[in-house]
């Protein structure tokens, strides 16, 4: 098994903040972002990583980056150690694989959500209102079901807690028209092009997040890219709509923690073994079939 970094400590180099599951630190004009392998549930941070989650994630993320630099620019630099500044070469153990020396964005507002199909919190946003973030669906759809477009729906980014969706609207309100269609089109696109990558593969992408950014007066896109983080994967021979899909992420220990009946409130519990095999087994999986 990889040896598991949930927490990263790198001692000259200055930690900008840590987040559920990246470690940001500044060098020179540059950020440089380490996924760790901590795992988050219920938006709390558990106290058992998951070994190899942290390469995969940013494996993948350079993957799809790579496939959409013909729709718009990525914010990385060099996920190459050998090629990073000085201070950082001497980490190579700790950083090879799960880093990415990033340019400094100023990072939007808004997360950019696009939902090819209806699940999560927009199955129940439809259940009760017939719409999605106040866009109106034809009715009698069921849960998993395709949608006929695209759906975008952004949302406010939450320090603490849930994110919040707002309209199309709202986000002209905070980031002015011109950058709001701009977020909406590029997010589209990707989600479009990505799908289409992935159906080849057996992989359907039932919704996902991105982040977008200003570098020198350009909107890039930023963060991580349809990862099992950002994402949910399913697969095209299980696809049964009508019901909750297995998803390529992290379910195994939401699973869990609901089973044992966790108050969703730290300290989290430890996670079994057997629990932490599981997934690790689902995150190597989704990582072997989209990059193979």
């Amino acid at each position: 098994m990889n040896h598991v970094i949930v927490e990263t400590n790198l001692k000259d180099v200055k930690l900008l903040r840590r987040g559920k599951v990246r470690d940001i630190y500044e060098v020179n004009n540059y950020l440089l972002i380490v996924a760790t392998d901590r795992v988050s549930a219920f938006d709390v941070v558990l106290p058992t990583g998951i070994p190899g989650k942290g390469k995969i994630l940013t494996q993948i993320s350079l993957f799809w980056f790579n496939q959409v630099k013909d729709i718009i620019e990525n914010h990385v630099v060099s996920a190459d150690v050998a090629q990073f500044p000085e201070p950082l070469k001497k980490y190579k153990d700790i950083l090879e694989g799960r880093s990415m020396l990033v340019r400094k964005a100023k990072p939007l507002a808004v997360e950019c959500i696009v939902r090819g199909y209806i699940t999560g919190s927009g199955w129940k946003d439809y259940q009760k209102t017939g719409m999605i973030c106040g866009i109106k669906l034809p009715e009698g759809l069921v849960e998993s079901q395709k949608l006929p477009e695209p759906l975008y729906t952004p949302s406010t980014k939450a320090q603490q807690g849930h994110d919040i969706n707002i309209s199309f609207e709202e986000t002209v309100k905070i980031l002015g028209e011109e950058t709001a269609k701009k977020a909406r089109d590029f997010s589209v696109a990707i989600y479009k092009k990505a799908s289409e990558i992935a159906e080849k593969k057996g992989i359907i992408i039932a919704d996902t997040k991105m982040e977008f950014g200003f570098f020198n007066g350009k909107l890039i896109i930023i963060d991580e890219l349809l990862t099992p983080d950002s994402s949910r994967f399913w697969s095209i021979k299980d696809y049964s709509p009508g019901k909750p899909q297995d998803s390529y992420d992290k379910q195994i220990v939401r699973d869990y923690l609901i089973s044992i009946n966790w108050n969703k409130k730290p300290p989290a519990p430890e996670l079994p073994e057997e629990i932490v095999k599981k997934t690790a087994e689902r995150y190597e999986e989704i990582f072997r079939i989209l990059t193979s």
